[in-house]
């Protein structure tokens, strides 16, 4: 008996270490987007291809860009958005965009080719309705059973959450802008 439990316990972990994960980096302190990057650097550490999608950041230089460009053919990185949304003077065009990238994750999620995909600032296409929230959950719900996404941004929706396998919230208990530090190279970008 204790034999067929030991097997059993050992067949459902099995099954549970196949099943592929929704998860989130929420919360309104540092670390979402470099969690995310973490995840990507170990999938690729065991030659598992990741895309990488941002949708808000735009086309300012980053790090994480040159750096994912040293793991060509493993990580491939998109950046999709058109820069901060909330500075845009053209909101009818950030929407189409967002659509545009939305369209773009759900085939790379479909595509078989990746092992993680990751929607990069997605929470705040939920949030301004950019993208239908209802859309993106059965979307998600819908994917192939061994592929992993991780969501960051701020403000993940509960609906989003609630689906989610893992959810871990980063918090500001005290940030180098406060004391009038700006972004340094390295550190923030």
């Amino acid at each position: 008996m204790a034999a067929e439990m030991a097997t059993g316990g050992t067949n459902q972990m099995k099954k549970r270490l196949k099943k592929g994960l929704l998860m989130v980096f929420t919360g309104d302190g540092k670390g979402k987007t470099t969690s995310a990057l973490g995840l990507s650097l170990r999938s690729a550490g065991h030659g598992l291809n990741v895309c990488f999608i941002q949708f808000i950041k735009g086309s300012w230089k980053y790090g994480e860009m040159d750096a994912v460009g040293r793991f060509d053919g493993l990580i491939d990185f998109h950046v999709m958005g058109r820069g901060f949304t909330w500075k845009s003077d053209n909101l009818e065009e950030d929407k189409a965009a967002a659509r545009e990238a939305w369209a773009f994750a759900q085939n790379a999620i479909n595509s078989g080719k990746y092992h993680l995909v990751v929607l990069d600032e997605f929470t705040y296409l939920l949030n301004y309705g950019m993208v239908d929230m209802d859309t993106v959950l059965s979307a998600l719900a819908g994917r192939p059973s061994g592929m992993n996404v991780a969501v960051t941004g701020r403000d993940a929706p509960k609906p989003l959450m609630a689906a989610a396998d893992l959810v871990s919230e980063t918090r500001a208990l005290k940030h180098p802008y406060q004391a009038g530090i700006t972004a340094q190279k390295g550190i923030e970008f």
